[in-house]
């Protein structure tokens, strides 16, 4: 689903800011239907074509946006409001006007993204239709870029050192976090193979016997897409055995 957003905000550098998320956001996606810069220009946007979720600013000049909320709330089929605001002390009269979310300026990508879920959830419970549900995705920061990777495109995840190496079809990449944690995340998609590395269920193509230099012979296993073995620890060895066999 790609969620059709009006940006309202007095300040152009506040809604170029919102329409760069907006067109990062993935989960769902989202497009711009159009940007007012006060109340007055959104109520005519609105009457241009469907709208599904309102970013909307507070302090504007003119009606502010608690008073264009109100005015969205009596609407027929009234999109769901977002306000987007430097001031946190309006949030409980926001939530009054049944805000779908509350968000404070500088707005964070991971927070639009989430209050676009929340904003799709309600249009599907209004609708009486289940939502989709968001593809899980890694967030990594490699060389000061930061990029999302789908979980169902990643193959193994392999602790080294202090850090986890995510490794996909086309390339690894380097996560800032724990194997452990990875594995409570994500139970479902990965099974433990080894004390070090976790891999993808889907992915587990053969078992094989293998000779490490470290650890002597022993088992390791085959991935789909990929030429690497990982060793199979005894303890693992059963639950290999059982996903191959499935």
């Amino acid at each position: 689903m790609t969620l059709n957003v009006l940006v309202v905000d007095d300040e152009t550098l506040a809604r170029s800011r919102l329409r760069t998320l907006l067109g990062d956001c993935t989960a769902p996606a989202a497009r711009v239907a159009g940007e007012a810069a006060n109340a007055a220009q959104a109520v005519a946007l609105l009457g241009r074509g469907p709208v599904d979720a309102v970013l909307l600013d507070i302090h504007m000049p003119g009606a502010d946006g608690l008073t264009l909320a109100k005015t969205l709330r009596a609407m027929a089929d009234a999109p769901a409001v977002v306000f987007v605001t430097a001031h946190a002390e309006h949030a409980v009269q926001a939530f009054e006007l049944e805000a779908v979310d509350y968000l404070t300026k500088p707005v964070r990508l991971e927070r639009l993204q989430a209050a676009l879920q929340k904003v799709e959830r309600s249009i599907a419970i209004r609708r009486g239709i289940e939502p989709e549900k968001p593809e899980e995705m890694l967030v990594i920061q490699d060389r000061g870029r930061t990029e999302r990777v789908p979980v169902s495109e990643v193959l193994y995840l392999k602790a080294e050192l202090k850090y986890v190496t995510v490794r996909t079809a086309e390339r690894s990449y380097i996560l800032d976090t724990s194997l452990s944690e990875l594995e409570e995340k994500y139970p479902d998609p990965f099974m433990r193979v080894h004390r070090n590395a976790l891999v993808a269920r889907r992915a587990v193509r053969a078992l094989e016997k293998n000779y490490d230099p470290e650890e002597g012979e022993g088992w390791a296993v085959r991935l789909h897409g990929i030429d690497e073995l990982l060793a199979v620890s005894r303890r693992q060895l059963a639950a290999v055995r059982a996903i191959i066999a499935a």
